[in-house]
């Protein structure tokens, strides 16, 4: 399936995740695997195509800071300030998670990653399905797809569509921040960099 993404193509891929199947799909770093984040099944068939434990749980996809805000008992300011100044965009953030909700993303201790990404095709699909729980696509320990071509290298039939943008726009994984209230630690370094975060936050990462 090729991008831009019709009415009709959307239905399709939101019939897939209801069934619990996998996609692979077009971010703004690279491209990605993807399921229902609210369906075990799919979590751990997400896990297994990359040959990963529960250990190396999934970030979750949103359509935006309201829907991430649906997913979390509350957002710190910190953390709001961060989404409003690189969302859309190649930062994850890290929050407790909602102890409500079915999320069954592996082992998180609790808490959820988060991001918006800048990819309008996806953004769609983001706003009409709802959240997806995606990593980048790549079997574990080997580099991240940065084409379809190498994501059906990697998964071939265990994922049920690929959807084609050509080339990843940045080529490189998010930052991910953990927030906790007035601080934040580096998790991942990544597209966005430390003076990046500093000059928002006001203050280094903690250590």
């Amino acid at each position: 399936m090729r991008t831009p993404l019709s009415k009709q193509d959307i239905t399709s891929l939101k019939s897939l995740i209801a069934a619990g199947k996998l996609l692979v799909v077009p971010t703004d770093t690279v491209y990605g695997i993807a399921a229902d984040p609210f369906v075990a099944s799919a979590v751990d068939r997400l896990l297994t195509a990359k040959g990963r434990g529960r250990d190396f749980p999934s970030p979750v996809l949103v359509s935006s800071i309201s829907q991430a805000a649906a997913l979390v008992p509350a957002i710190p300011p910190l953390a709001r300030v961060f989404m409003e100044r690189f969302w859309p965009g190649a930062l994850t953030v890290v929050l407790p998670a909602r102890k409500d909700l079915p999320l069954d993303l592996g082992v998180t201790g609790g808490t959820v990653a988060l991001r918006q990404p800048d990819q309008s095709d996806l953004l769609q699909l983001l706003q009409e399905n709802g959240p997806l729980a995606v990593t980048s696509a790549n079997l574990h320990g080997l580099p991240p797809a940065q084409t379809v071509r190498q994501a059906q290298d990697y998964f071939s039939d265990k994922v049920a569509e690929y959807i084609d943008a050509g080339p990843s726009q940045i080529g490189e994984p998010s930052t991910i921040v953990k927030v906790e209230e007035a601080e934040y630690s580096v998790l991942r370094s990544g597209a966005i960099s430390p003076r990046q975060l500093q000059m928002v936050a006001g203050k280094a990462a903690k250590q």
